[in-house]
């Protein structure tokens, strides 16, 4: 065999190795022993096979391309030929594995003994938390799941993913270290947040009202919010569906050194944590007065002595301090075409997160696991959250019910699944033998 036949038949059985263990990556519901009140939304679970499903049929299309190329024209051409067309079809494999990792983590933690179960109930906070008054606003199909560290993340629909394609599902990584308190709420919609303000737009519409407003207020610091504005917005998201579980759970996230409290964010989109606490107060202050707010800011600056600080990191943290007001007006009060002739604090259920509404809730439920899960999750955490912050019940009595009630919400979604239809079945099942 010469040289060239060689290099042929090296290159052959490579790929034909590829599209064998191409054929080894079965569908999500043939390999995962999830129950089934632990399964994602029926929707994103489907969207994500689907998705998968489609990439496997591609990259097999390619290999069968490349395979019949290869015996017939391609054998004439050059080793160097068929070696660049193959490491292309192998990249696009590896992008293809690199996809199928991405949802593995969130898919199998699904199997886990009670975690799985809690986590589909995080999935209906989490699309219920996406529901605002905004007309033929539908939000994201989301799925969420736990790791390690004290920060939660999201990789939102319709970002690119290894190969080019886009995100089908929005993706939420939650802290498994707040599993469970009322606080993973302000995590969760926070990264809500990012989704829903993405799919309307509001960063951008923001930053144009933020410029305007540097404009004809020069030296007042509005550089640093249009900066800041993107986790600002998700932060607002929060507090406008929970209220002050929102700010109590933020704490749980940026209390941290003094050293990183007081830090300078430089080109870093979150604010700087001792500022970005007193901005969520604020927004809860405009979006529900109480005296609450001002006792929060109070034992903030309690817990992080800015005495402490040089001086002249001190200024100009008290000077950005000053503007605090006049920005959460300007956003609050911000209108876009895609909020339909709303403000944007009109969003959000405001009237019934009421610190007074809340309680008077906690009183009437009583309790009752029933009752509290037929209602909406984010409602239920946000009275959950106040009546904690109220003195009414203990953080061991929080954790058991909150555990009770994702599963409860888990177990009713779970029995309203729609039936597959012949086009999903189609999709996840072919080649699954």
């Amino acid at each position: 065999m010469d040289q060239r036949e060689w290099a042929t038949q090296l290159i052959e059985s490579e790929a034909r190795g590829l599209s064998d263990r191409l054929d080894l990556i079965r569908p999500f519901v043939l390999t995962e022993t999830m129950v089934i009140a632990a399964a994602p939304p029926y929707d994103s679970l489907w969207r994500v096979e689907r998705f998968l499903f489609e990439s496997r049929e591609q990259l097999r299309r390619e290999i069968r391309e490349f395979l019949t190329w290869l015996r017939g024209p391609g054998r004439q051409a050059g080793a160097h030929e068929q070696q660049r067309r193959f490491v292309i079809l192998r990249l696009a494999f590896n992008n293809m594995l690199a996809q199928y990792d991405l949802f593995t983590e969130a898919i199998t933690q699904r199997s886990e003994h009670r975690t799985g179960v809690w986590l589909s109930g995080l999935d209906i906070l989490a699309a219920d938390a996406m529901r605002v008054d905004v007309a033929g606003f539908t939000g994201a199909p989301m799925v969420c799941y736990l790791s390690r560290g004290a920060g939660a993340a999201i990789r939102r629909t319709r970002t690119r993913l290894p190969g080019g394609r886009s995100n089908p599902v929005a993706i939420i990584r939650i802290p498994r270290e707040r599993m469970i308190g009322s606080g993973i709420a302000s995590s969760l919609i926070h990264e809500v947040g990012h989704e829903g303000a993405a799919q309307l737009g509001l960063v951008e519409s923001l930053r144009s009202d933020i410029l305007k407003a540097s404009k004809s207020q020069p030296n007042r610091g509005w550089d640093v919010w249009y900066r800041w504005i993107s986790e600002i917005v998700a932060d607002c998201w929060s507090v406008g569906t929970i209220g002050l579980t929102s700010t109590v759970g933020l704490l749980a996230v940026v209390g941290l050194p003094k050293f990183f409290v007081f830090r300078p964010s430089a080109s870093d989109p979150h604010p700087t944590p001792y500022l970005r606490v007193l901005i969520s107060t604020r927004m809860g202050e405009a979006l529900y007065p109480h005296p609450q707010w001002a006792a929060m800011r109070s034992t903030w600056k309690s817990l992080y002595p800015i005495a402490a600080v040089p001086a002249e990191q001190r200024a100009a943290l008290e000077k950005q301090e000053t503007t605090i007001s006049a920005f959460v007006d300007l956003l609050l009060n911000h209108r876009s075409p895609a909020l339909r002739g709303k403000r944007l604090g009109e969003i959000w259920p405001v009237s019934q997160r009421t610190p007074a509404k809340l309680l008077a809730l906690h009183t009437a439920w009583r309790g009752d696991l029933g009752v509290m899960a037929r209602q909406s999750p984010s409602l239920v955490f946000a009275v959950v959250g106040q009546a904690k912050m109220a003195g009414r019940i203990t953080p061991e009595v929080e954790a058991e019910l909150l555990r009770d009630l994702l599963s409860a919400w888990a177990v009713r979604s779970s029995l309203k699944q729609p039936t597959r239809s012949n086009e999903a079945r189609a999709g996840i099942s072919r080649r699954a033998s």
